[in-house]
């Protein structure tokens, strides 16, 4: 069941945003949109909708060219970015993690942020909670595996612990199933599942390319086309047929199996050849 969360305090707001680059092209135009504690949103859009550099001005990792961007109740631009950036969760598939490090070790960097070991010593909080974070992700017992024997999932899922280590009261998420195989997703999925369900507080972005690659939790949905909004609110109202295809630009029918959507193309298929007399 998705519920609603429209009462929580704004971690993140955009107020008339707009992003181009020093050649002229506007990746995104005029765009608003608030985020607040307990709500999952999916952010979805074709390839080159700006969806990333949505997820990167919501990161403080990229500032505006106008507008104003919250983040945390900090205002870009008035605020020193790697103290925010600290208190922001990035998971990104790009981040690369050392193959020799144990699991336990990457999640516990996510003390200090630095993906090696800032630290000689850890203390036993700290332990303790890698352990909890691992447990929750479902990788406790990869934490003595090293990064070179674990699978894309499971590099995810560490990701995940390690991006939670400072207890960040958003969490964003660059398309965190690409590459992984079935089973890979949906365990993934499930693990976002029990987060949501166990940090009642925490909001969360998604970006994601499938339908069927959001988890049950997903509350909001965000429609990105060539940089602008196409829809954002509640996602049983954004992702139905209507909003979804003109986003995408064509004809698509979703439904809904259980708790997760389906998307599919409307257009008939083919008439099958008749067959031979």
């Amino acid at each position: 069941m998705v519920v609603r969360s429209t009462s929580g305090p704004v971690v993140l707001e955009m107020e008339r945003v707009r992003v181009w680059t020093a050649g002229g092209a506007e990746l995104l135009r005029e765009l608003s949109w608030v985020v607040r504690a307990g709500e999952h949103w999916a952010l979805l859009g074709p390839n080159g909708a700006g969806k990333s550099t949505l997820l990167s001005v919501a990161g403080a990792v990229r500032h505006p060219s106008s507008g104003r961007v919250s983040v945390l109740g900090c205002t870009l631009g008035r605020v020193d970015v790697r103290e925010l950036r600290a208190d922001v969760g990035m998971v990104a598939p790009s981040l690369r993690l050392p193959d020799a490090m144990t699991v336990e070790e990457v999640v516990l960097t996510g003390v200090t942020g630095s993906i090696l070991p800032a630290r000689a010593a850890y203390t036993d909080t700290e332990r303790a909670r890698a352990r909890s974070l691992m447990e929750l992700l479902g990788c406790a017992a990869l934490a003595g595996r090293t990064v070179a024997r674990c699978s894309q999932g499971e590099r995810q899922r560490v990701r995940i612990a390690r991006a939670l280590m400072a207890s960040p009261p958003l969490l964003l998420l660059d398309e965190p199933t690409a590459a992984l195989d079935l089973p890979a997703r949906e365990t993934l999925l499930a693990s976002l599942n029990l987060l949501a369900a166990s940090r009642p507080a925490l909001a969360t972005v998604l970006v994601a390319h499938q339908l069927e690659d959001l988890p049950p939790s997903t509350t909001h949905a965000l429609l990105l086309r060539k940089g602008e909004l196409v829809a954002a609110g509640p996602a049983e109202e954004v992702l139905t047929s209507g909003p979804l295809s003109a986003c995408f630009g064509m004809e698509v029918r979703v439904r809904r199996d259980e708790d997760r959507w389906v998307a599919r193309s409307a257009r008939a298929a083919p008439a099958a050849a008749p067959a031979p007399a």
